[in-house]
């Protein structure tokens, strides 16, 4: 008798461990679901952008600014490229905007055409900016066989506002001011006279330019906010400002990659720094300058047998 009481109980308490061990594991996974949930705020009834208030209460445009945002948050290798590179490149963008008297949102424009990239198009646009040819000689960025400014951040930085500017004095309103960016005030002007509309949120566009102010809204709402849609800076090793020095060149360089060598670097980094070169050449004709970009003394741009 004793023998089955014993063996009972000890029936018992093994299922009574199982279903502690079960309970465990149960509650285990319901943690491990619960933290990998993507959990993203409400988007708000309004936000700002370049001094105005926009009104998000309108179904269609929650859902198309939700769209943009679902997006770009699940992108998470651009996503989390493009905020590396916003640490570096954003502090001169910022000045070259406040400069021009251009809202500082627009910092946002670089990242939805280039991801912060020196991006070419499909259709021939490159740069930050991405800038078309045509385009780009409008706004005095020199382009030919030995360089390409749409290349260079700072003067297509500066192209880019003037651009804006010039949209703005035209459409004044920066919601369609962004949208003539991708459209062109043309096109955003003809788009409203056919339709009899006078705002880019009542106008019917064509896919790209409906979704263009949306995507850098969500830009916006993600680099504001990133803790709240799973993204954490302060965790990244963040891309930092390069430290450099600027040279005027005034006079030919034949051959880049010795003047680099002959600097205590190379072409590899000249380019680096200076994007906009394209052959190992630069010509300067009729008192012509231009200013390179070189890595400051000491800092960690620097040939890979230095750091031996």
């Amino acid at each position: 008798m004793n023998k089955i009481f014993l063996l009972l109980l000890v029936g018992f308490l093994a299922a009574c461990q199982n279903e502690t061990v079960q309970k465990k594991k149960e509650a285990k996974r319901q943690e491990v679901l619960a933290s990998s949930a993507v959990v993203f705020p409400d988007l708000p009834q309004s936000m700002e952008f370049a001094g105005i208030t926009i009104n998000l209460q309108d179904e269609d445009l929650r859902e198309r600014l939700d769209r943009e945002v679902l997006m770009t948050a699940y992108y998470q290798s651009a996503w989390v490229g493009a905020m590396k590179r916003a640490n570096r490149y954003f502090p001169e963008i910022e000045r070259i905007l406040k400069e021009e008297g251009v809202p500082n949102d627009f910092k946002y424009l670089a990242i939805i055409e280039s991801n912060l990239l020196q991006a070419i198009s499909p259709v021939g646009a490159q740069g930050f900016w991405q800038f078309m040819p045509t385009t780009a000689k409008l706004y005095d960025l020199e382009i030919d066989a030995e360089i390409d400014e749409r290349l260079n951040i700072e003067k297509s930085t500066h192209a880019a506002c003037r651009y804006l500017k010039d949209a703005q004095r035209t459409l004044n309103d920066w919601v369609m001011t962004t949208a003539a960016y991708n459209r062109g005030v043309g096109g955003v002007l003809e788009d409203m006279k056919w339709q009899g509309t006078e705002h880019y949120f009542d106008t019917y566009q064509n896919s790209e330019t409906g979704r263009y102010v949306f995507r850098l809204l969500a830009t916006k709402l993600i680099y504001e906010n990133p803790e709240a849609y799973g993204y954490y800076p302060d965790k990244m090793e963040l891309y930092e400002p390069f430290h450099i020095q600027k040279i005027i060149v005034n006079e030919t360089i034949p051959n880049l990659s010795i003047w680099a060598n002959d600097q205590g670097f190379n072409i590899k980094i000249l380019r680096k720094l200076n994007p906009w070169l394209k052959t190992t050449k630069l010509t300067l004709k009729g008192g012509k300058k231009f200013t390179l970009i070189l890595p400051a003394a000491s800092e960690n741009l620097k040939p890979y047998n230095a750091y031996n």
